[in-house]
């Protein structure tokens, strides 16, 4: 059985199928040649000189790395936390905090947007429950707070990367992502350090492709998968930062 993967803005719930793989420089720079012929790039990445745009994502984790461990074991039912942004400046640009989870066969995603002097409250258990007050009807914001004190969470580590997304104008929803010198940084549990200093590079030479539709995959993106013999593969930005860093470590049997 197929994962489903719901997109969430509180009350509002899309359900769509994701596919992630990993490509090398060379195939993925003709991949998105074909790509360009069916598809538009996304108008948010047009705006920039290089035809994408930075993605910040900030993962919070308990002592024990109790959600890197749900990840790499498969569990079926798992949730984890983390900090969104579209600029490397925290103080600047919408920010967002974000669940993902899975509950058996689905896969989501909740987000909220919060106001950047929320991260002072974030960084205090002493002050994170006026969160509750401040946005009463997030559903976000109360599990965040409940997993905050039930796990005594910390952020834990700093994943970037520059995207460059395509849209399908005409039919169903069909949208790839390709995902761009990622890097990851170790943040010792304090968000306000974030030393770009000490980033280090995940995966150099590959980007991650993420293919996202409601139903099905057109018949010319079914024929690049084959002439690429492109392997679905079982992908997380979160698990590859915790690895890098040495924070987390996969097993295998």
């Amino acid at each position: 059985m197929e994962t489903i993967y719901m997109y969430i803005i509180e009350n509002r719930t899309l359900e769509r199928y994701e596919f992630k793989y990993f490509l090398r420089t060379d195939i993925c720079k003709e991949i998105i040649n074909h790509v360009k012929h069916f598809m538009t790039l996304d108008k948010f990445a047009n705006k920039f000189k290089k035809k994408n745009y930075f993605v910040r994502s900030i993962y919070f984790e308990d002592s024990t790395n109790s959600n890197f461990e749900d990840k790499i074991n498969g569990y079926r039912i798992r949730k984890k936390f983390r900090l969104r942004q579209y600029d490397q400046d925290l103080k600047s640009n919408p920010l967002f905090l974000e669940t993902k989870g899975r509950n058996l066969e689905r896969t989501y995603k909740r987000r909220v947007k919060i106001d950047h002097n929320d991260l002072d409250l974030i960084n205090n258990s002493k002050s994170i429950n006026i969160l509750l007050n401040k946005y009463p009807n997030s559903q976000t914001i109360r599990e965040f707070v409940f997993e905050y004190h039930k796990k005594k969470l910390k952020p834990k580590i700093v994943i970037d990367y520059a995207r460059k997304p395509f849209i399908n104008n005409y039919g169903l929803y069909f949208r790839l992502t390709f995902d761009q010198n990622l890097s990851c940084i170790n943040l010792e549990n304090k968000l306000n350090n974030i030393q770009t200093n000490q980033k280090i590079i995940c995966k150099a030479g590959f980007t991650i492709l993420e293919v996202k539709f409601e139903r099905s995959i057109p018949l010319w993106f079914h024929r690049i998968i084959q002439t690429y013999n492109l392997r679905r593969e079982s992908i997380s930005k979160f698990v590859l930062g915790m690895c890098y860093t040495n924070l987390g470590e996969e097993t295998s049997d």
